[in-house]
């Protein structure tokens, strides 16, 4: 194996060992080429030089220890976890308060996002900054992030096993922050937080529980953009939102 290789895989066990993991999945590595021989040499050779339990299939959970959201970025800024990692031009931590009471979460970056490094900044962020602005709110306020950190390719719904990557990074951000309220941004967001199939319309206008954090859904900014005729009940779910949050009714 050459030695950008090498470095690679380094890499790699480092971000590992940082997030406490001592279980790893190497398969596949997109950034590295090789042979299904060589892999099993890479994966024998990487447990017997750290001393640690290799697994060769299967996802390992994440045990992400940051105090502060500036560490947690410290630590996954350059995350390698899920083939994503190799075809993103940035990672899309979130942005916003870090000690927000209201928190948004759609599914995953989109081409602006990718391009600047911040979530929701494209149109659909324009339009969210308005609806957050519609409840007497500030985005500044508030905390904005995806389930995902990096772009799925052509902006394709994101996949099961980018969601198991992904989603502990998200959980530390929750436990971090400590929102009163989570707000998710459409079907794809709302079915993979609360790991349901059921559609949007039953997942409106309801409070879900989110490990111990309310949770309500509404339609992503997007979907808004293309669908005039859904800016009215979106609204309603707003509403529905600041009265949960902290009682305040909006008319």
């Amino acid at each position: 194996m050459n030695t950008e290789s090498w470095k690679l895989l380094a890499e790699f066990v480092a971000q590992r060992a940082e997030l406490g993991e001592r279980e790893w999945y190497f398969d596949p590595i997109p950034y590295l080429t090789r042979s299904s021989d060589t892999r099993a040499v890479l994966v024998e050779e990487a447990g017997d030089a750290c001393g640690c339990e290799v697994a060769s299939h299967g996802p390992a959970p994440a045990g992400v220890g940051a105090d502060t959201l500036d560490e947690l970025m410290g630590t996954v800024g350059r995350c390698l976890r899920c083939p994503l990692g190799s075809t993103r031009r940035n990672f899309v931590f979130g942005s916003g308060n870090h000690r927000a009471e209201v928190m948004f979460v759609g599914e995953a970056p989109g081409a602006d996002e990718d391009a600047q490094g911040l979530p929701f900044v494209g149109r659909a962020g324009q339009l969210l900054t308005r609806m957050i602005e519609s409840i007497k709110l500030r985005r500044e306020d508030v905390y904005i992030t995806n389930v995902l950190k990096c772009r799925p390719p052509g902006n394709r719904d994101p996949l099961q096993a980018e969601i198991e990557k992904c989603e502990p990074i998200l959980l530390r951000q929750i436990e971090i922050i400590r929102p009163k309220i989570i707000c998710a941004l459409g079907r794809i967001s709302g079915k993979t937080l609360l790991r349901t199939e059921a559609s949007l319309t039953a997942l409106r206008w309801k409070v879900h529980n989110y490990h111990g954090v309310k949770l309500v859904v509404t339609y992503h900014p997007a979907a808004l953009l293309r669908n005039q005729q859904w800016k009215r009940p979106a609204w309603e779910d707003l509403k529905f939102l600041r009265r949960e949050y902290d009682g305040v009714e909006i008319r």
